[in-house]
């Protein structure tokens, strides 16, 4: 008999050993993919800093960011004020878009829902626009109040329009083509407002083009709002995995459905109108953000709130990177960059999955 322990035969392994062993792989899987998200936000970081109308290197950056090099010098105050701005502006309202994409397709059940295709993000531009007209309103913090009125309404409007259809039989309407009506709807009025206006239509188209450039100063007014979303979004992870088995199994799991699906809608709705108000529509960012991160890490929604987070962030920033690369007069919007990438994958989505009605 072979007195090596290593020699002697094993035992087999129990269900629930194999069931643990699979939980803890799993779990170091995503953590190393958490890992790996991040050190990818810093690459994006880094770019960032350096590639642009004036290209730094990536050693000079290393060094400003070190605090290695005169705080007066050119390049230094280039990063400092501009470029790093801009990097977190990038990261804060793609996190805000993308964790809002996750939350809008966990409480519809729908793999097509974003905040720009259901014309949540136009419902804010719009409610914007009105308090510009209307009322004077100027700068980010001002616009989070009316961004965050006008993307609740239109919330309101798409769930009812797409719930008035089903209940009618008259035809089965999804909440992706009542949100893309209701779109249709306040763009014309938006150019309705905007059109006679020459001071007021300089003013949004400003704002409204999507773009993070010279948008240094929103930062400051517009981080504590998207912090606060993003904050929300926290304690979302384990009832929206109760809500995707359906209300009546979520009600027989303890949860309070009805509680837990407006605070949901709540969250999503902050970040929506943090997002818009900073830097003016961007479509797709949410859908996009949250499909990469169901790739990476499953349905569960305790890891997708922060995988789409970060995935709505790494995309936004390394768009906004793309955007300056591209030759021609002048820099090219963000929220281009983002419809030419999300216009296909919504495409294909939408011909490879059936939507859920609202």
């Amino acid at each position: 008999m072979p007195s090596d322990p290593a020699l002697l035969p094993r035992a087999p392994l129990t269900l629930d050993d194999r069931l643990l062993t699979q939980v803890s792989t799993r779990g170091r899987r995503r953590v190393l993919g958490l890992l790996g998200l991040l050190a990818l936000t810093a690459i994006g970081v880094v770019l960032s800093f350096a590639l642009g109308a004036r290209h730094i290197a990536p050693g000079v950056v290393v060094e400003t960011l070190l605090g290695l090099r005169p705080a007066d010098d050119y390049e230094t105050l280039v990063i400092v004020t501009e470029r790093m701005p801009r990097a977190l502006l990038a990261l804060l309202v793609g996190a805000s878009l993308g964790c809002s994409g996750v939350i809008m397709q966990a409480l519809t059940r729908n793999p097509l829902a974003d905040p720009g295709v259901l014309g949540i993000e136009l419902g804010a531009a719009f409610a914007v626009l009105l308090g510009i007209l209307f009322f004077g309103v100027r700068g980010a913090s001002s616009y989070f109040w009316w961004a965050l009125a006008g993307s609740a309404v239109t919330a309101c409007i798409v769930l009812a329009i797409a719930r008035l259809a089903r209940l009618a039989a008259s035809a089965t309407i999804s909440l992706v083509i009542a949100g893309a009506a209701l779109s249709a709807i306040l763009g014309s009025l938006i150019t309705l407002l905007i059109v006679r206006d020459t001071a007021v239509y300089a003013h949004y188209n400003y704002w409204s083009v999507g773009q993070l450039n010279g948008r240094a100063g929103v930062i400051d007014e517009i981080w504590p709002f998207a912090l606060a979303g993003l904050l929300l979004a926290v304690p979302l992870g384990r009832p929206l995995n109760a809500l995707a088995l359906g209300d009546e199994v979520a009600e027989g799991l303890g949860l309070a459905v009805g509680r837990w699906q407006l605070f949901g809608a709540v969250t999503a709705v902050v970040l929506c109108a943090a997002a818009t108000a900073a830097v003016g529509p961007v479509a797709f960012v949410g859908l996009l953000g949250a499909h990469t991160a169901r790739l990476l890490v499953g349905g569960d929604h305790r890891w997708l709130l922060p995988y789409g987070a970060l995935c709505g962030a790494v995309l936004l920033l390394l768009a906004d990177v793309a955007c300056r690369l591209i030759p021609g007069n002048g820099e090219l919007q963000v929220a281009i960059a983002t419809a030419v990438i999300g216009a296909p994958v919504f495409v294909a989505l939408a011909r490879g999955r059936k939507v859920v009605p609202a």
